[in-house]
């Protein structure tokens, strides 16, 4: 007898719950405005050019936390990388350009760098934290000092460089601004080894 008082209440509460779930699809179809257009995909993000000819630190630095685009503006993720660096090493433009701040923002020193020929708005590449030696409407060639990586405010388990890239208000991954011979290391080569049988 209890058993099938268990097996009724459960029908009951079963057909219950796909009751209110119909009823909460068809209210949301029923409010949604006929007269509205359809939503537009988002669009893509644009291409970046390869026009980096040098790192921002070092020659090929370790990558201490990559790019992790967020899913929509405010959500989490990671904006940029982050390049390990010694405090004092000099922080270098990837590319030529136009600094367009050099400053401290939250108590770290930031230098931002409009891409020539890149577009409209350009594409804007930023450093931090760093101490500025250029100011703002400076122009830089590629691979030119804009400052030295400050010791203090890093956000990584030891000293680095955060990098930057926007289009507009779209963060891009800075990494796509080298090309691959600077990006990558050469691949290995096998050389012969020599009194090896050969199979």
């Amino acid at each position: 007898m209890n058993a099938k008082r268990c097996l009724g209440g459960l029908a009951l509460l079963l057909s219950m719950t796909l009751l209110s779930m119909t009823l909460l699809v068809l209210a949301s179809v029923a409010w949604a405005d006929p007269q509205a257009p359809p939503r537009a995909p988002a669009p893509p993000s644009p291409a970046v050019p390869q026009i980096g000819r040098a790192w921002p630190v070092g020659t090929r630095p370790t990558v201490l936390r990559g790019w992790e685009p967020p899913a929509t503006p405010y959500a989490r993720g990671h904006r940029g990388v982050d390049l390990a660096a010694p405090p004092g090493a000099p922080v270098r433009t990837v590319a030529a350009g136009r600094v367009s701040f050099a400053g401290r923002v939250a108590g770290r020193g930031v230098v931002s760098v409009e891409l020539t020929a890149t577009g409209e708005p350009p594409l804007r590449t930023t450093y931090e934290p760093v101490r500025a030696s250029v100011r703002k409407g400076d122009e830089v060639a590629p691979g030119q000092a804009v400052g030295t990586v400050e010791p203090t405010g890093s956000h990584c388990p030891r000293t680095c460089v955060h990098w930057g890239l926007l289009s507009g208000r779209t963060y891009l991954d800075p990494l796509s601004l080298l090309p691959p011979w600077l990006r990558h290391t050469d691949p290995p080569r096998l050389l012969p080894v020599l009194g090896v049988p050969l199979p």
